[in-house]
């Protein structure tokens, strides 16, 4: 190889570790691996009934569901995957499922990995499920040997835009014509947050995670670049 050429730095180690099944518990939620028969009517009650509930499956690649038991056969799909770990997010006060998430794009050999399917029911769109939400995704991520984790949003949602900068994620651009969606364009936004980067951001999202519900802070960037 010329050494004229620059190439990239080495990266030393094993791929990353293989994900278990344990639960991720925090203050407010705690994350389950699907489970059909447990979460379908808490997440069904969550996602329907009301035009808000419904407009959360806008740019999701699935749903609304016609009733509980195609959601049902949805969510067993989700628990037989086997190139994405989906969880429950479950209200630690109220003991009911309030949205998903999951890891997803899993490639342990390039360790990288996507958070991705994030959705709550609007009762839970507020206050702090979604920060502790994505801190144990990422930290699960980064305790298994992971060195990105990706953030990827249809380019027109502004809500999932805004909130992937909120929680430190950097914008790295727009994958154009990306995919199609319930028989439409999608161009893709791409958000991504690194291994070096997760330390501060860590501990920007448990200062923030610490204010009493009563005074919340801003929802400034956990960044401070």
């Amino acid at each position: 190889m010329s050494e004229s050429l620059p190439i990239g730095a080495p990266v030393e180690g094993p791929p990353a570790r293989e994900f278990g099944r344990a639960r991720l518990c925090g203050r407010f939620v705690e994350l389950a691996v699907i489970d059909a028969e447990r979460d379908c009517e808490d997440l069904f009650a969550a996602g329907h009934g009301s035009p808000e509930r419904e407009s959360l499956w806008t740019y999701m690649a699935y749903g609304p569901f016609t009733d509980e038991a195609a959601m049902r056969g949805w969510l067993e799909e989700c628990a037989a995957a086997t190139d994405a770990i989906f969880y429950s997010v479950r209200d630690r006060h109220s003991g009911r499922a309030v949205g998903m998430v999951s890891l997803a794009a899993i490639e342990a050999g390039h360790r990288r990995v996507e958070v991705a399917n994030v959705w709550y029911g609007p009762d839970a769109q507020r206050g702090k499920t979604n920060t502790e939400t994505i801190q144990l995704l990422i930290r699960e991520a980064m305790s298994h040997g992971y060195r990105r984790v990706e953030w990827k949003c249809d380019a027109l949602n502004a809500r999932s835009r805004k909130a992937a900068l909120r929680l430190g994620f950097r914008f790295e651009g727009i994958f154009r014509q990306h995919m199609l969606i319930k028989g439409r364009n999608r161009d893709t936004a791409w958000f991504s947050m690194l291994s070096t980067e997760w330390p501060a951001v860590e501990a920007a999202m448990q200062r923030w995670l610490a204010w009493d519900d009563s005074n919340p802070p801003p929802l400034a960037s956990l960044r401070d670049d």
